[in-house]
């Protein structure tokens, strides 16, 4: 396809910001369906062709395109999909039993030598899905229908880690020798893609053949809009009926009736160095945590937008704030004489630097001296995790591909996590992690889970401050558009526009 074609979705939304008037959507009334294409503006544009072994992998999910073997429902339990059953049948192997039934979009049909090949290519690919990182993984038929996943460490989490989009199982014509894959007519979702134009915009279409409930609308538009004003004056000229991700800034701008708020697993969250400086003192740090303002941050930089943070994990995982404890700090606070200590955070999420304004006033008026470093990203990561800053402010996604925080938990928080910006080592936190870590999914892993946040916030080595919302556009019309914490499903079978009354 030429990479100059240009969606009609693209045309409407280039229009979008030239208009001057617009009507009123929410005030008309749904009558029944119409069987109506759907018109989405994304956020990001491809970035690997759409192949799955790349963060592109979200936006096939999202489209309802490719699908995995398992999903997860709200508490991050596996539950089936293109598997229908699974058990572990020994350390380190899974055996995982497939659908019949199943379609690809090129007529061809799921079996096991075709989910034995796509995770041969995702376990073998360079580099790996970052769900793939430090696993070993192996996978081989039992017979027809029927797949044994091994890995080369015991793996209580590997039905949740198949749930990644990443790992999506694509027709064996998907893949080709070079090392490509190609996800045009290769899915087995109930939409096809059918079309992809660069990094402009992508047509899908119902597929006929699905297995599963056939999709109400006949299609989907795609178009990929980087600009966040655009984005917000495409749903309000009704240019697109769902839209991604719109800034805060845009939001006070739009119909209220239209936009939805939804709860994301991340959190905004001070990180203080434990290994040297004025934040070695355990007694400065819980200086630090009390004077923190944190409802001031959430009114002011994120308009109310936002969560007030009471631990690591958010509203976006439900069962959080049932089994959390009360906090136990050991060492009071001081009172700061104007120590100096340097703050700092990066540029490329528009609201922290102003997060740090912020904090930089509430930690002066508690006593400090505080200087603020602002960078890019790419300029200060390893700054940060070498430990040069006293206090670093960070926007850290809480669970990671499979759906569950350990990761990310033994990533920020182990004596050896790879993401140690707190500089942090303490032999009960490894403990607890390394326990929870070995349960499987469940709630006795959440309760282990909740039991090693409790011993790190503790610490004061972590300051959660709030949990950050996505904010997602639907017009009047439209029906059943999914919002997913977890951002992996945006447009289902069910999602729909209505007609609408004269």
């Amino acid at each position: 396809m030429s990479l100059l074609h240009v969606s009609p979705l693209a045309g409407l939304l280039s229009a979008a910001l030239l208009l001057t008037g617009c009507f009123n959507e929410a005030d008309k009334t749904p009558e029944k369906s119409a069987d109506q294409r759907l018109r989405l503006a994304m956020l990001q544009p491809p970035r690997s062709a759409l192949t799955p072994l790349s963060d592109d992998a979200f936006k096939l999910s999202r489209w309802s395109t490719a699908e995995t073997l398992v999903v997860l429902d709200k508490l991050g339990e596996a539950q089936p999909a293109l598997a229908t059953n699974w058990q572990q049948t020994g350390n380190n192997r899974w055996r995982f039993e497939l659908r019949s039934g199943v379609k690809f979009h090129d007529g061809s049909e799921l079996d096991a030598t075709t989910v034995v090949n796509a995770l041969t290519v995702a376990a073998s690919a360079a580099p790996k899905p970052r769900i793939l990182d430090g696993v070993q993984l192996t996978a081989e038929a039992d017979g027809q229908m029927a797949v044994i996943v091994t890995t080369a460490q015991p793996d209580p989490l590997l039905p949740q880690r198949l749930s990644s989009p990443q790992l999506a199982i694509l027709s064996q014509k998907a893949y080709s020798a070079e090392g490509t894959v190609n996800p045009r007519h290769t899915g087995s979702g109930p939409f096809e893609l059918v079309q992809i134009n660069g990094t402009s915009s992508a047509r899908l279409e119902r597929f006929a053949g699905y297995w599963g409930e056939q999709a109400k609308a006949s299609g989907i538009d795609v178009s990929f809009v980087p600009d966040g004003t655009a984005r917000g004056a495409a749903l309000r000229t009704g240019a697109a009926d769902i839209v991604e991700a719109i800034p805060v800034s845009q939001a006070p701008l739009l119909d209220q009736r239209l936009i939805h708020e939804v709860p994301m697993p991340r959190t905004n969250t001070l990180y203080l160095n434990t290994k040297s400086g004025v934040m070695q003192d355990a007694a400065m740090r819980a200086a630090v945590r009390d004077a923190i303002n944190r409802q001031q941050l959430v009114d002011n930089v994120y308009e109310k937008r936002a969560d007030v943070a009471k631990g690591l994990l958010g509203p976006a995982l439900p069962w959080a704030a049932e089994l959390r404890q009360p906090v136990s700090h050991p060492v009071a606070a001081a009172k700061p004489a104007g120590e100096t200590i340097t703050l700092a955070t990066f540029s490329d999420r528009a609201e922290l630097p102003e997060v740090a304004v912020y904090l930089a006033q509430q930690l002066t008026s508690a006593g400090f001296t505080v200087k603020q470093v602002v960078r890019e990203y790419s300029q200060i990561e390893s700054d940060a995790l070498a430990g040069k800053f006293d206090a670093f402010i960070l926007s850290r996604a809480t669970v990671l591909d499979s759906g569950d925080p350990v990761a990310y938990m033994y990533s920020d928080f182990a004596c050896k996590g790879s993401f140690n910006i707190a500089q942090l080592c303490r032999p009960e936190i490894d403990q607890a992690l390394q326990k929870a870590a070995a349960i499987p999914a469940g709630n006795a892993r959440r309760e282990a889970i909740m039991q090693a946040e409790n011993l790190i916030l503790a610490t004061d080595a972590a300051i959660p401050m709030l949990h950050e919302r996505v904010i997602q556009g639907e017009a009047a019309d439209i029906r059943d558009a999914v919002r997913d914490p977890r951002e992996r499903t945006l447009i289902n079978a069910a999602t729909q526009r209505m007609v609408q009354a004269d």
